[in-house]
């Protein structure tokens, strides 16, 4: 009863697991207002999404021009994919640098309708190609099940690490940021005591001068 207890438990968190790395998103763009996603990625992770233009008709063909284009960049300004009038797509590849990666879609046609997107982007486990995974080393669904379960935590286990790193580098940065802002406010008010000392100097001595004191 307790292995199957166990089991029960692996087939009920593996799906939880997996839909919290998944984005999957329905979005409008128009003509001239190109539109980003991004997503915050550390090195060496996994990631592979689809695209497609919706057919609101669901007759005939999409129109011409509601063909996109499509970009997707690291945090460096990288190409990993470039899709040019095009009405679907997919792209996978392994982030070379930690950060936010973006997706930016954008029409090139001149149209008063917005183009509706339908998006997908996956990272980490629920990017790998688990079918395959299972054709290649000729596993059951169980052992499957507790692959995926095994990377998922594992996954999770680095995305926590590499939070508390970036939690980190953003409180050393405001740190810093104030740090500087003291040094900046006491410079300013060593700078205004000695203009009004100056100030205090100059009207003494005009008016010794002037023999008023």
């Amino acid at each position: 009863m307790s292995n199957l207890h166990h089991l029960l438990i692996v087939f009920l968190l593996a799906p939880a697991l997996m839909c919290s790395i998944v984005d999957s998103m329905l979005f409008e763009v128009r003509s001239s207002h190109p539109k980003c996603i991004s997503e915050d990625m550390k090195a060496n992770v996994i990631s592979a999404g689809n695209y497609h233009v919706v057919n609101h008709n669901n007759v005939g063909t999409v129109p011409d021009d509601h063909k996109i284009s499509v970009r997707v960049r690291s945090p460096y300004g990288h190409g990993y994919h470039y899709g040019d009038n095009v009405l679907f797509g997919d792209f996978a590849f392994t982030a070379a640098e930690s950060g936010d990666y973006t997706a930016c879609f954008s029409v090139q046609a001149h149209t008063t309708d917005p183009v509706t997107i339908d998006f997908v982007w996956k990272t980490g486990v629920a990017a790998k190609d688990w079918n395959n995974v299972a054709k290649k080393g000729q596993i059951d669904e169980m052992e499957l099940e507790l692959r995926k379960l095994n990377e998922a935590v594992t996954s999770i286990h680095d995305e926590m690490f590499y939070l508390r790193e970036r939690e980190i580098e953003m409180q050393d940065l405001t740190d810093e940021t104030n740090t500087k802002m003291f040094t900046y406010s006491f410079i300013s008010i060593l700078v205004c005591l000695s203009v009004a000392g100056l100030q205090l100097w100059h009207l003494k001595t005009f008016f010794e001068r002037k023999k008023l004191l």
